[in-house]
């Protein structure tokens, strides 16, 4: 471990159990994917991105969910596309199909905020087929239909959503059956979010949600849990923060929700956290 900080060794480490369980008696340094390494260094990212790996391990994450040449993956509320730039130039360079939800635009309650995210997300990936491949943009919302054809995923990335899915009641209930009607048997449900302790109010509305409650409603919905990482793990993250998780970075909130930054407020302890504590799930289509 000489030269390698605790980070950076953990993350290592996460690659070579991913690499190891996908292809058992390589080594670890030889087992990662070369085109999704590529991808990550050499993509269309923007630098901001890219800075943020440090925290988010976008390769031992993926490796460790399963991510295989050829895929097709559907990315759930993508936003501005962080996992976007990597998913699908992957996935167009390994013969794969990338699949995001949106805003369902026919529901006439969908915020205009929620049409102009849907459009510009429309408007960087859509019809870039040599850089992105034939993105898809379905719809996904509390009353919408079908993400897929049934049993035609092979996996579905959930990342720091299901905090929001917790808000509204039903909701992680109809969502995480949408995502099971889409998977092949034994398809991937890749969970990333910001963890709160197990027995925390999951309506609480801080950002957080507990692990326990995740894995109930995934059993509920005919998942098994098929492993759990402490890759995305932050043990500085004290979660009792005044404007909830984003008050740490990268959103760095200095003020309530809806009002203008504090230009006073100290951030200097909460960007020595760095970004959150988080759960990192793979459950499976029972």
């Amino acid at each position: 471990m000489v030269g390698l900080d605790r980070r950076e060794f953990v993350t290592r480490a996460a690659i070579g159990l991913a690499a190891s369980a996908a292809a058992p008696g390589l080594a670890w340094a030889a087992g990662a994917d070369p085109v999704l390494a590529d991808v990550i260094a050499n993509g269309p990212r923007a630098p901001a991105d890219k800075a943020r790996d440090v925290w988010r391990h976008p390769e031992a994450s993926l490796l460790f969910w399963g991510l295989k040449p050829g895929m097709t993956v559907i990315d759930v509320d993508p936003g501005s596309g962080w996992w976007t730039d990597i998913l699908a130039p992957y996935l167009a360079r390994t013969g794969g199909h990338y699949i995001a939800t949106g805003a369902d635009l026919t529901n006439p309650k969908v915020s205009d905020e929620a049409r102009k995210g849907r459009a510009a997300f429309e408007a960087k990936y859509i019809g870039q087929p040599k850089l992105y491949g034939d993105v898809t943009l379905v719809s996904f919302g509390r009353a919408s239909g079908p993400l897929a054809p049934l049993g035609s995923v092979d996996l579905v990335l959930i990342s720091r959503e299901v905090h929001n899915f917790a808000q509204v009641d039903g909701f992680t209930e109809k969502a995480f059956g949408d995502f099971h009607a889409a998977l092949k048997p034994r398809g991937v449900m890749a969970i990333e979010d910001h963890r709160a302790p197990d027995g925390a109010d999951p309506k609480k509305g801080d950002g957080y949600i507990s692990e326990a409650y995740v894995v109930e409603k995934a059993k509920g919905a005919g998942f098994v849990l098929a492993a759990r990482s402490e890759i995305n793990a932050n043990p500085k993250d004290t979660k009792d923060y005044p404007f909830g998780v984003w008050t740490l970075p990268p959103t760095r909130r200095s003020a309530p929700g809806g009002q203008p930054a504090d230009p006073a407020f100290d951030h200097a302890k909460y960007d020595a956290i760095g970004e959150s504590d988080r759960m990192t799930l793979k459950f499976e289509k029972a």
